[in-house]
């Protein structure tokens, strides 16, 4: 019996359970880097101690691959992780432990995946074990981030940064695929200036007004559920009592402990408006006004819009069209690598996804340009 539990894994299974390894050493290493860049002895305790425990998930890891006779090398971070923890100082620690909460909530779902799936009793009750700490993981990151919630359920897509991310992606896809229908179609420079350009403008004022009012229909909502929250808390603070001792409850706190917590934040309104805000509608910290959000949005977008325009600036011929395109294809390429960060997928993939999408783009608008210059602007000449 001993002998059939250990038998060699398929090639599929053993790729999943390498696959969590490397995530394990990422975790620690980017917890480590983490708990290094912070000042307040709390915060860099937290950081140190989650560091510790994923240093223990994986040598748990190793040690079960080398029970069943699994060889593999000896694992370093990621490019990815590498990069996070270069970008951390840069761009502040509090975005990318939202990233690590988006991580930490993937490996509950994936560990609690794996408990199901396993014939093996040994690995069936190490994904239990690791899914219950990476749920605690969870706690401890929604204490420094200030979230609330089961975040495995969650399907945020990264604020501000993301938004400059997926801004700079569609001015760059779009306009790459005009101008390069405008190549097919003509020679001439100041034609193709001309349309790159109005491109650059027309999709960054489109994408910044979509942004503008996204975040402002966003905005209004929030506001109105406020003041309708507001006018519950004065006409029916019994109710509000209620829920409040309820959603309490939920949380762990005894019962009777829960209804004298409730009872005493609903004496100060201004406290118990903000503890429903929180608590029964979810609404974290607003970071940026939709005008914000609207010309961020924009700019990100002109400059992605701008970098196959660029070349034509400053020469001419087939050596402008070379430049724009490699330009145009490494920014894909750059981009689609940072949309890893929301998407949670290696950054090389993501990063080559985006460069074929980019190249059929392109060809597309080629195509398109060639068609028309032949049967449209052929038959005009």
């Amino acid at each position: 019996m001993e002998q059939q539990e250990r038998t060699r894994p398929d090639d599929k299974t053993i790729k999943v359970w390498k696959h969590h390894l490397q995530d394990e050493i990422d975790a620690s290493f980017l917890y480590g880097a983490f708990a290094e860049l912070e000042s307040d002895p709390t915060r860099k305790k937290i950081l140190a101690d989650l560091s510790e425990v994923e240093d223990r998930h994986v040598t748990r890891w190793q040690e079960m691959l080398e029970s069943y006779n699994v060889r593999f090398k000896e694992r370093r971070p990621t490019l990815k992780a590498r990069l996070m923890a270069w970008l951390a100082p840069k761009f502040g620690g509090s975005f990318f432990l939202s990233q690590m909460l988006s991580e930490e909530a993937s490996e509950v779902k994936d560990y609690l995946t794996l408990h199901k799936n396993s014939t093996q009793q040994d690995v069936k009750e190490t994904a239990l074990d690791l899914a219950k700490e990476s749920a605690g993981h969870t706690e401890s990151l929604q204490e420094l981030t200030g979230t609330i919630g089961e975040p495995w359920h969650k399907t945020e897509s990264g604020g501000m940064i993301g938004n400059i991310v997926y801004g700079f992606n569609d001015g760059l896809t779009a306009n790459f695929g005009l101008v390069a229908g405008v190549i097919a179609a003509t020679s001439d420079v100041s034609t193709i200036l001309v349309t790159g350009i109005v491109g650059t403008v027309a999709d960054s004022l489109s994408m910044g007004a979509s942004g503008y009012l996204a975040a402002k229909s966003e905005q209004e909502v929030y506001e109105h559920e406020i003041e309708i929250e507001k006018e519950e808390i004065l006409l029916m603070p019994d109710i509000e009592e209620d829920e409040l001792a309820l959603i309490y409850e939920v949380r762990g706190v005894p019962k009777e402990q829960a209804r004298e917590l409730a009872q005493e934040v609903m004496e100060d309104p201004e406290r118990a408006l903000a503890e429903k805000i929180q608590t029964e509608l979810k609404i974290g910290e607003v970071y940026a006004t939709p005008v914000k959000e609207g010309w961020i949005t924009g700019l990100a977008t002109a400059i992605g819009a701008f970098i196959p325009v660029a070349p034509f600036l400053f020469t001419q011929g087939m050596l402008a069209i070379w430049i724009s395109f490699t330009f145009a294809m490494l920014s894909h390429f750059a981009v689609g690598a940072a949309r890893s960060f929301f998407t949670g997928r290696s950054l090389f993939r993501s990063g080559f996804d985006m460069f074929v999408v980019g190249l059929g783009v392109a060809g597309v608008g080629y195509l398109v340009g060639e068609l028309l210059e032949r049967f449209f602007f052929g038959n005009l000449g």
